[in-house]
């Protein structure tokens, strides 16, 4: 009987979902980099490296139970900030020359991306903001919300001024997905809500006519003229198709060839800049088309339903926000990415979760699945041992 109870403890569909995600990742990598560029079986041969690193790093959080998150959130959360400041100082030079953006530490050759993982402590801190709120303040009024509100936006500020000083702006808007997302589910009543949601998507509209009627007013603002280029090729991808848009119609060239079934794996007659990251989605649709592309989507779909799944079962209030996070931080990952490889959104150089080569933003992607992954783990262990529920 303990035996079963034990194994009922680890969630082996949130674990199936990251193992099928993890051979497609391998795949489609080597298939890039190995079959179709010039880059040898190195890339591959990290992807699993940093792979068996977020599997420790998932048994490992699998070992905090909520008490114990809520109690170092605090800690987490502030080192994160830390590590944000330490960044835009020590940053590796040649990679930001190279990418723009002044994000990555270089250590023992190997660059590290730490607002990538910083999201897990991001998500950590708002869902123990909005728990510990909603503690205090049990009945929602105009003043409470607005507190909460208040309370959301200044613990976000931080990580998203320090971001925007990296000169990323893809990652700022994965923290503000975040934001949003715990913001919709933490209870603010929708007389107040959607006023604020009407109004960011008339701030988002405005910015968008600025850049077609007024570039002169953002450009003083601090806009980069990359910025516009970028939606330049989103707006009118073929205006500019050996510049600018290349990178997008390359992508698209790409993914129509591979019309139903691919052309096989390994096989590619559109060459794609950064296919092994950003737009490797592009690779998978080339070598397996649609199917290809639908699938690795209802992969996706069947590992959001999972998380969703764990939080109704735990019925834990704190695991509500963490799951919540987690969700919208997967959720824009995969549409962002897969959206701008087909040219509905535009270009912004976010990777697809669990897919494209890099280690920070793979080892954030795991360490969120550990979070989740210790949610059932804990709430099973406390139901048998005690059969009652913990609520932090």
């Amino acid at each position: 009987m303990a035996d079963k109870e034990n194994k009922s403890r680890i969630d082996y569909g949130i674990i199936l979902s990251v193992m099928l995600l993890f051979l497609i990742s391998v795949a489609t990598i080597f298939s890039a980099t190995y079959l179709i560029g010039n880059s040898g079986i190195r890339p591959t041969i990290m992807q699993i490296v940093w792979y068996i690193v977020g599997a420790v790093s998932i048994i490992v959080i699998m070992q905090f139970d909520s008490e114990q998150l809520w109690k170092m959130t605090p800690y987490a959360y502030w080192f994160g900030m830390l590590l944000l400041v330490l960044v835009l100082i020590f940053y590796d030079r040649p990679t930001a020359i190279r990418t723009g953006a002044r994000s990555w530490f270089k250590i023992a050759g190997l660059t590290f991306q730490p607002s990538e993982v910083v999201k897990i402590a991001f998500i950590l801190q708002l869902a123990r903001v909005v728990t510990l709120h909603n503690s205090e303040y049990p009945q929602h009024t105009n003043s409470s919300d607005w507190l909460l509100l208040g309370k959301i936006s200044g613990y976000s500020a931080i990580p998203l001024v320090l971001v925007q000083l990296q000169n990323d702006l893809g990652t700022v808007l994965v923290y503000m997905s975040i934001m949003a997302g715990v913001i919709l589910v933490s209870g603010v009543r929708w007389q107040i809500l959607l006023p604020i949601f009407l109004g960011a998507a008339f701030i988002g509209t405005s910015l968008i006519l600025l850049v077609v009627f007024n570039r002169d007013f953002l450009l003083n603002l601090g806009f980069k003229p990359y910025q516009f280029a970028r939606i330049d090729s989103w707006l009118d991808p073929y205006h500019d198709t050996t510049n600018a848009s290349y990178q997008l119609i390359q992508a698209i060239k790409a993914i129509g060839s591979g019309q139903i079934f691919g052309k096989g794996f390994g096989v590619s007659e559109v060459y794609v800049p950064v296919r092994e990251s950003d737009m490797i989605f592009s690779v998978i649709a080339e070598n397996f088309g649609f199917l290809g592309g639908a699938f690795l989507i209802f992969v996706y779909f069947i590992l959001i339903y999972q998380i969703v799944s764990v939080v109704f079962e735990t019925k834990n209030e704190f695991y509500t926000y963490i799951a919540t996070g987690v969700i919208m931080m997967i959720l824009f990952h995969v549409l962002e990415n897969i959206g701008m490889n087909i040219g509905l959104l535009p270009l912004t150089g976010i990777p697809l979760p669990f897919i494209s080569q890099g280690g920070s933003a793979l080892l954030g992607n795991m360490m969120a699945v550990g979070l989740v992954m210790s949610m059932r783990y804990h709430y099973k262990s406390y139901m048998f041992s005690t059969d009652k529920r913990v609520s932090y």
